[in-house]
């Protein structure tokens, strides 16, 4: 058993070299509070991570404002990563955040989808959201999903709003959009162009170009008064490496530096 622990030990002193002089807990349990578009490469990122350090990683995915909610109430979070860099700023705000840990690592951008299935043509440009064919459109909800709060800046910067507001659906997460539109039970969406990948039931008809559309920024820190918080110094500064940052890239995040 003692050499199991100092076996343990040393890849914990591996990783730390590698991130820092901050040395994880093995055998700590990590609470990440991640916005639920990072889930597939997040899960894909934690399990070199643990097997280097002997930290284990718990994720919650949820939207970026819900996330944000529970961690202002006190919800046992160590790392929130976060898609809106409004809804960092509401914890740092609270003094929730610990600031010498808060990283802008990721970008994205907006594709309006439509189910596989729906006819060609239909939907090639935003000002046809606006047509009557267009029914129904899934979208993160406006007040605490970062992408419904950046397609209704997106749609309010092109006019388009006001016409297209009656016929939105809102969803509990971006996620929760992309399934609508692949269940048919929307006729078109908007959602992140990483989401896209995660459903063949949906194609994109526009993608909403990076210099036109909404700064999208992923960002993530510790948690002030983070239980496990070497591990989750550790964690944040393991996602801005390098064999982090190439997982992201393959999922379709545009890379901060």
């Amino acid at each position: 058993m003692r050499n199991l622990w100092r076996a343990g030990r040393q890849l914990a002193m591996l990783v730390a070299g590698f991130l820092g002089p901050l040395l994880p807990v093995v055998g700590a349990d990590l609470n990440v509070f991640a916005a639920a578009s990072l889930a597939e490469a997040l899960r894909e990122i934690a399990p070199p991570f643990e097997q280097q350090s002997g930290v284990r990683v718990r994720f919650n995915f949820g939207s970026s404002g819900l996330l944000a909610r529970q961690i202002g109430a006190g919800a046992p979070a160590d790392v929130f990563f976060s898609a809106d860099e409004g809804r960092m700023d509401a914890l740092v705000n609270v003094g929730r955040i610990r600031l010498d840990t808060r990283r802008t690592l990721l970008s994205n951008a907006l594709v309006i989808i439509v189910p596989e299935a729906a006819p060609a043509g239909s939907v090639v440009s935003p000002a046809d959201l606006a047509d009557g064919r267009v029914r129904r459109i899934a979208l993160g909800e406006m007040q605490t999903v970062p992408a419904g709060i950046y397609a209704r800046e997106y749609l309010q910067g092109l006019g388009l709003w006001s016409a297209i507001a009656p016929k939105v659906v809102p969803m509990e997460n971006v996620r929760a959009a992309l399934s609508a539109v692949g269940a048919g039970n929307a006729d078109a969406g908007i959602v992140y162009r990483t989401d896209v990948r995660m459903s063949a039931r949906v194609r994109v008809a526009f993608e909403v170009p990076e210099a036109e559309g909404p700064k999208i920024a992923y960002l993530v820190a510790v948690v002030e008064g983070a239980r496990e918080e070497e591990a989750a110094r550790a964690w944040v500064a393991y996602l801005a490496a390098q064999q982090a940052q190439e997982v992201f890239s393959r999922h379709g995040f545009g890379i901060v530096r």
